[in-house]
């Protein structure tokens, strides 16, 4: 599973939700990094499928990943952004403060009080129905919350969990066995399912 590569909003710090934005150079070189990986993982259209979120952010980082795979994604609109309500477009600064929230606030916590925004349940439904039709191994190309809840499901946790999961751009996540595995160019440690993170998805 990718998440797509940073956006100018991403690197703004703007929640996007249905919106899009596009990748930034930095955004292209991580998506052309996670192709690296997913061809080192031996990821080719003879053994696998792909799937992507139709939103433009996805669909570029999808076409530059898979770029020798011999793969085209699927558009799946189930693989689409939370929805963002009246927090669409903003930073977190100007959410705080119109809208301020507790100290510490987990991050599905703050999702679950956007108004206007697509519940956490809608999501993780949709990422459930796209679990169940998979019928082989798949890349899917996503966004962060819709990323969460399919890791979460995926690994049979509560999807609440998904919350927990930190991750950066331009990491693959890898779910095989009921295992979940972080391939990072970076070299940095990766943190799974442990601790919070506020800041905007997409």
């Amino acid at each position: 599973m990718l998440r797509h590569g940073e956006t100018e909003w991403n690197r703004q710090g703007r929640f996007q939700g249905l919106l899009d934005s596009d990748l930034t150079d930095r955004g292209r070189a991580q998506a052309v990094a996670m192709g690296a990986m997913l061809r080192s993982l031996g990821v080719s259209g003879a053994s696998h499928a792909a799937r992507t979120s139709p939103q433009g952010r996805a669909r570029v980082t999808a076409q530059l990943a898979l770029a020798g795979t011999g793969l085209s994604a699927q558009d799946d609109p189930r693989l689409v952004e939370i929805g963002m309500g009246d927090w669409t477009g903003l930073c977190r600064l100007e959410i705080d403060a119109r809208w301020p929230g507790p100290a510490g606030e987990a991050l599905f916590d703050f999702y679950a009080r956007c108004p206007g925004g697509e519940t956490l349940e809608a999501v993780a439904a949709r990422a459930a129905s796209v679990l169940a039709d998979l019928d082989r191994p798949t890349v899917i190309v996503t966004h962060g919350i819709t990323l969460r809840m399919l890791c979460a499901l995926a690994l049979g946790r509560p999807p609440a969990e998904g919350g927990l999961l930190l991750m950066r751009q331009g990491t693959v996540l890898r779910i095989a066995g009921g295992e979940l595995s972080v391939m990072d160019p970076s070299g940095l440690p990766a943190s799974v399912l442990n601790g919070n993170s506020r800041g905007p998805g997409g």
